[in-house]
C-alpha cells in the first residue's frame, strides 16, 4: 500500500511542478510564508489545484501507512541487532517518533487545505512549514537509522557466513 499510494502521489505531483513550484507539493508544504503559498497557488491552473487537493487527500491515507512501515522495519532491525544492548533504546525512540510524524503530517495537511481553499492566514503557512520540517526530519533520521543498521546487518551476516 505504501508503494502504491506513494506512486499515485508522485504521479499527481507532476501536475504541480512549474517555475514557481519547482518541487511540487513539497514546495507548497515548505513555503513558510503565505505570500509564497499564494504565489504557488497563483501559478497553478484549476487542474493543478484539483490535483493538489487530491494529493493532500491521499496524504491523509498515506500518513496512516508509512509511519507503521518505517516503525515495523525499525522494530525488526532493532530486535535483530540491538536486543538487550543499550543502543536498543535509540531504535525504540525512533520507532515511536514515527507515529508523531503522522500527527504532524495531519496538522500540516489541514493548514495546506485551508490555504488551498483560499485562506490568507499567515499562521497556516508557518504551521504547515514547521510541522512539515519536523515530520521530514523525523523521517530522514529514521531512514538513516534503517540504512545504517541494514548495512551493519549485512556486514555481520557476511562475516558469519565466511
Amino acid at each position: 500500500m505504501t508503494i502504491f499510494i506513494g506512486y499515485a502521489m508522485l504521479s499527481i505531483d507532476y501536475f504541480l511542478i512549474n517555475d514557481i513550484c519547482e518541487n511540487g507539493i513539497i514546495s507548497f508544504e515548505l513555503a513558510k510564508d503565505i505570500r509564497i503559498s499564494q504565489a504557488i497557488l497563483n501559478s497553478w491552473d484549476a487542474n493543478a489545484k484539483i490535483n493538489a487537493g487530491i494529493s493532500l487527500g491521499l496524504d491523509f491515507l498515506f500518513l496512516t501507512i508509512y509511519p507503521a512501515l518505517i516503525a515495523l522495519l525499525i522494530h525488526k532491525l532493532n530486535k535483530i541487532l540491538w536486543h538487550g544492548k543499550p543502543f536498543y533504546l535509540v531504535g525504540l525512540v525512533l520507532l515511536f517518533s514515527q507515529f508523531f510524524t503522522a500527527f504532524f503530517d495531519a496538522i500540516e495537511n489541514i493548514g495546506l487545505i485551508h490555504i488551498l481553499l483560499g485562506s490568507t492566514d499567515k499562521n497556516l503557512a508557518l504551521m504547515a512549514y514547521y510541522f512539515a520540517t519536523i515530520k521530514f526530519t523525523l523521517i530522514i533520521v529514521a531512514l538513516l537509522y534503517l540504512f545504517i543498521n541494514f548495512i551493519i546487518y549485512i556486514i555481520t551476516n557476511t562475516n558469519k557466513n565466511e
